[in-house]
């Protein structure tokens, strides 16, 4: 890989890890219910899943897609029922205190398990592996997979301190319940590319 390519490949996962998606309004709304700490298991669920998705995905993953191209219609509907549930849980959570200690962020596991129905995972992956790496090798797929886990952790850490700062703000159950339904309707407006691409 090129000097050229590599920062074309630091850009890419920089803007796409940065920017609002699924992950990302997740993280903002754990960092304002649970804070910034208990939600670092969360960010780096996050960034290995997503790490590891690549992999698998440029290792072959990428090439049974597109030869059987029913899993990309039934990846779809998981990913929409999954996230309209997300949504939903969101929109109805109340503060943790309110839920005696049952509420808690979303574990490394499931955030790492969560890559595989987040639309926007499946698009920063293939999207990576196309342009970076086109021939599939594992070196060059092993470099994409580690500069997208090196670069996305510290860029969805921003949204969960963002939600962190907040979270004085919030402990009004008022304005907390008006956070996490607008956090959950966000959610559901990004499936709106899958839905109508």
């Amino acid at each position: 890989m090129t000097l050229d390519t590599f920062l074309a490949l630091l850009a890419f996962a920089f803007v796409t890890s940065v920017t609002p998606g699924p992950n990302n309004l997740m993280l903002i709304a754990s960092g304002a219910n649970f804070g910034f700490r208990r939600s670092i298991p969360h960010m780096v669920g996050i960034s290995l899943g997503h790490m590891a998705m690549t992999l698998i995905v440029g290792l072959g993953l990428v090439g049974v897609m597109i030869a059987v191209p029913q899993t990309q219609t039934a990846l779809k509907i998981v990913s929409v029922i999954y996230m309209l549930w997300l949504a939903w849980k969101l929109a109805h959570a109340s503060a943790p205190a309110e839920q005696g200690g049952l509420a808690r962020p979303l574990t490394f596991v499931q955030a790492a398990a969560f890559q595989w129905v987040n639309p926007k995972a499946w698009a920063m992956s293939l999207g990576a592996v196309a342009a970076y790496a086109p021939d599939r090798h594992l070196a060059t797929v092993a470099i994409v997979a580690a500069v997208f886990a090196a670069v996305n952790l510290p860029s969805v850490s921003l949204w969960a301190w963002a939600g962190g700062m907040l979270r004085r703000w919030l402990t009004n159950p008022a304005r907390l319940r008006v956070f996490n339904w607008t956090m959950a309707g966000l959610l559901v407006l990004s499936l709106v590319p899958v839905i109508w691409p």
